[in-house]
C-alpha cells in the first residue's frame, strides 16, 4: 500500500497491511546538536535512518498573514533577545536552550487594531499561489502522500490568540465578541475562498486547523463559548471539505482534550492530536467514549530519555492502545534534549517493531 491508502483506509475502517509508520515532531535543535555530538552523521538521520511513511504533504499556498511582518530583532539581551516575528507578535527567546518564549505584545489589541491589521488577511492579496501553482497542483494530484490544506497557526481560537494573546482573547470572548465574530468570520472567508479554489484544482485528503486551546487543567474556554465561537465556522468547513470528498478533518491542540474532544468531534472533526500523555490524555477512554474519534500522537517522550526498560513499558502500553482501534502511535510533540541518540534509535527501533513495518 502506499502511504496515503494506508492512512486513508485506516481513517475508514478498512483492513490495511499495517498501522502507518509516521513522524510529525522531531528533535529541539539543541536536542539535534547532542545527537550529532553523540554519533548521528547527517543532519536528517533521525527522520531517514528509519524509513517512515510519508505522513502528508501541505499545499504550498499561504493561508495565514500575507505579507507578513518582517522578523526583525528589536533587542539583544545577552542570554536573551527580543524578537517579532512574521505574525507581528513581539517576544523574548533564549538564546541557547528551546522554551517556550516570553510574549510581550501582540498586534490586535480592540477593533481598531485589528482594523488596522485586517488587510494582511486578504484572499485576494497578490502572490498567494506560487507561480508555478499549476505544476505544484498536478503533482500533488498524483502524490502517493496525503494532501494538507490549513497553516499553524491559525484556527478558530488560535487564530485569535496569535492576533491577541491567550488572556485578551478570552476576555474578548466575554466583553467584546463582535470582535472575535469579525475575526472569525474573516478568517473562514479566508479560507473558504483559498481552500476552494485548491480543492477545485488538484486533490485534498486532510483539513488541518491548529488550535493550542487548552492546558493540563483543561480547556481554555467554555463548552458554551467553543459553541458560540467555533463550532459554526467548523460545521462550515466539515461541509465544504465532504463536499469537495475531503476524508480528515484534523485539529492539533496541546494540554488536556478530555472536555474539547467532544466538542470537536460534534462539529465534524474525526483526527485529533498529539495527546499529550503529561497533560493526562486517557486514550482508550476518549475512543470508547467517541466512537467516531481517530486518536494520533500520544506516546510518551518523556519516556525515551529514561532508557530501555521504560521505553519498553511505554510500548507495552502503546501496543494495549493500537489494540482498540482508530489510534495511530508517534511521539506526543518534540523530542528534547535529555534523550540521548541511543536511546531514541532503540525507542524508534521498537516502535517500528510495534507497528509491523519490516524493512
Amino acid at each position: 500500500m502506499t502511504s496515503r491508502e494506508r492512512i486513508l483506509s485506516f481513517i475508514e475502517g478498512k483492513k490495511i497491511d499495517r498501522l502507518p509508520f509516521v513522524i510529525k515532531w522531531g528533535p529541539w535543535d539543541a536536542t539535534h546538536r547532542r545527537w550529532k555530538e553523540e554519533g548521528m552523521e547527517n543532519d536528517d538521520d533521525w527522520k531517514t535512518l528509519f524509513n517512515f511513511d510519508d505522513y502528508y504533504i501541505d499545499v504550498d499556498v499561504n493561508f495565514g498573514i500575507y505579507p507578513p511582518f518582517k522578523e526583525t530583532i528589536v533587542e539583544d539581551e545577552g542570554d536573551t533577545f527580543v524578537v517579532r516575528d512574521i505574525h507581528g507578535v513581539t517576544m523574548r527567546k533564549k538564546k541557547e536552550t528551546a522554551s517556550m518564549p516570553l510574549f510581550l505584545e501582540h498586534p490586535v489589541k480592540d477593533r481598531e487594531t485589528w482594523e488596522e491589521h485586517k488587510w494582511r488577511f486578504d484572499p485576494d492579496y497578490p502572490g498567494r499561489f506560487p507561480e508555478n501553482w499549476n505544476k505544484i497542483a498536478k503533482d500533488l494530484k498524483n502524490s502517493n502522500t496525503v494532501v494538507r490544506v490549513g497553516t499553524y497557526p491559525y484556527g478558530f481560537f488560535g487564530g485569535v490568540r496569535t492576533l491577541m494573546g491567550a488572556e485578551a482573547a478570552l476576555i474578548a470572548c466575554a466583553l467584546d465578541p463582535e470582535l472575535i465574530d469579525d475575526i472569525n468570520s474573516h478568517f473562514y472567508g479566508l479560507w473558504e475562498k483559498l481552500w476552494s479554489r485548491v480543492f477545485e484544482e488538484t486533490r485534498v485528503d486532510d483539513l488541518f486547523i491548529w488550535e493550542d486551546m487548552a492546558g493540563k487543567q483543561g480547556s481554555l474556554i467554555s463548552p458554551k463559548m467553543f459553541r458560540r465561537f467555533l463550532t459554526p465556522y467548523y460545521r462550515k468547513l466539515h461541509d465544504l471539505g465532504q463536499k469537495h470528498g475531503v476524508r480528515i478533518f484534523s485539529v492539533d491542540s496541546d494540554g488536556l482534550m478530555h472536555e474539547l474532544t467532544g466538542l470537536f468531534v460534534e462539529a465534524g472533526v474525526n483526527v485529533l492530536l498529539p495527546y499529550e500523555v503529561q497533560a493526562g490524555n486517557n486514550i482508550p477512554y476518549l475512543l470508547s467514549k467517541h466512537p467516531n474519534l481517530y486518536a494520533f500522537g500520544g506516546i510518551d517522550k518523556r519516556a525515551i530519555a529514561k532508557g530501555k526498560r521504560a521505553i519498553d513499558l511505554e510500548m507495552k502500553r502503546v501496543k494495549s492502545m493500537t489494540a482498540l482501534g482508530r489510534y495511530l502511535p508517534f511521539p506526543d510533540h518534540s523530542i528534547p534534549s535529555d534523550v540521548s541518540w541511543e536511546n531514541y534509535q532503540y525507542f524508534v527501533w521498537r516502535w517500528k517493531e510495534l507497528i509491523g513495518k519490516k524493512d
